[in-house]
């Protein structure tokens, strides 16, 4: 029987820290959604044990203009109301590269609109390989 390579299936792996895989969020400007994603999902695979780790990155992070310090207090403010601390919150935005698809086990793109034309223009080996979820962005949805 074999074993999807999800964090889900991961979860009953539990695999030795040295086998830790890493599922890798992207959204545009590496700011809001995938930063709340890698550490919402950082805390929750730490305290199960799931032999995951989550890392972000943004797709187009030059689209970012108004982004305002290393992270957007929306996150901080949604972390902060579940009892949570950002664990990275210091961390600037960082730019998506072909190395982070490498090394990533898992890929969710959070805006399946927004995200699958940028991951087919600028990673297009990349695009059938993501997950796409339908997370909008704060200029669309409220947080």
């Amino acid at each position: 029987m074999s074993r999807a390579k999800t964090p889900l299936a991961a979860a009953s792996l539990s695999p030795p820290a040295e086998m830790t895989q890493t599922l890798l969020f992207l959204c545009t400007g590496n700011y809001y959604r995938s930063r709340y994603a890698e550490e919402l999902f950082n805390h929750r695979a730490a305290r199960g044990g799931l032999g995951w780790t989550a890392q972000s990155r943004g797709l187009a992070i030059e689209r970012g203009v108004t982004n305002v310090g290393p992270l957007s207090p929306f996150v901080l403010e949604a972390l902060r109301q579940r009892g949570l601390s950002a664990q990275a919150a210091q961390r600037l935005p960082l730019a998506c590269s072909a190395a982070d698809f490498a090394a990533a086990g898992h890929i969710v793109a959070l805006d399946e609109t927004e995200h699958r034309p940028l991951l087919r223009e600028r990673f297009p080996a990349w695009e059938i390989r993501t997950e796409y979820w339908q997370v909008a962005d704060v200029e669309i949805v409220a947080p």
